[in-house]
């Protein structure tokens, strides 16, 4: 199992930097529909607050993330409502043990999201102490989720969804040269938005073996 010690510490900065040129690389990708796209109007805010919120609750059932593909995760209509329009870009982030990544783009208003794998790490990597960032429990799409600022970091924000024991949906959201830049509760309603289609279309295409957690009272 990949130690978490120090990859939640230091992963932003370094996936920013990664971020950069593979969503640059976008530019020349454009979909034959990039002219019709239209940004949809902006997310509402997520409201900010420490991270000693209470315990997330149990996720309504295990989707393994070890056989699926992060660019097919969201739908052409999908893309199309979430304004963007540059064609996938496949990766990897190091910082996770390689997870599978796909990056997005919206070339209109310069903003782009990676969609991250992960299957060495629990949601909980972002909550331990030497984490170093701010969370906000959610639900997203029924699953339990955390929304991730980093201190001094306003240009990106995360979102993780606790999706099956030991992985975990990291959804990050980031501006990509827009001026002025969006306001960091803009960015972070971004990745959750971004967050919710991606596990809809896991929930939809989860496997068979697939087993129901524990329910829950919790709302």
């Amino acid at each position: 199992m990949y130690s978490s010690q120090t990859a939640a510490g230091r992963r932003l900065s370094g996936m920013l930097a990664v971020g950069v040129l593979l969503l640059s690389g976008c530019g020349h990708l454009r979909t034959e529909n990039a002219a019709k796209t239209v940004m949809p109007p902006p997310p509402e805010p997520v409201p900010f607050a420490p991270s000693t919120a209470p315990p997330l609750p149990p996720r309504p059932s295990e989707i393994p993330l070890d056989d699926f593909d992060p660019c097919a995760l969201l739908t052409a209509d999908q893309r199309a409502q979430l304004g963007f329009d540059r064609d996938p870009l496949p990766g990897v982030e190091a910082g996770f043990g390689d997870a599978a990544t796909c990056s997005y783009r919206n070339s209109t208003v310069k903003v782009g999201a990676r969609l991250s794998l992960v299957t060495v790490e629990g949601i909980e990597v972002w909550t331990s102490e030497t984490a170093q960032v701010r969370t906000t429990p959610v639900v997203t799409s029924e699953f339990p989720a955390l929304v991730i600022r980093t201190p001094e970091l306003d240009l990106a924000c995360n979102v993780a969804v606790d999706v099956a024991e030991g992985q975990h949906l990291d959804v990050l959201y980031r501006d990509d040269g827009a001026h002025p830049p969006p306001p960091l509760d803009q960015l972070c309603a971004g990745a959750k938005r971004v967050a919710e289609a991606a596990v809809t279309s896991l929930a939809r295409t989860r496997s068979p073996e697939s087993t129901p957690a524990a329910s829950s009272d919790w709302d």
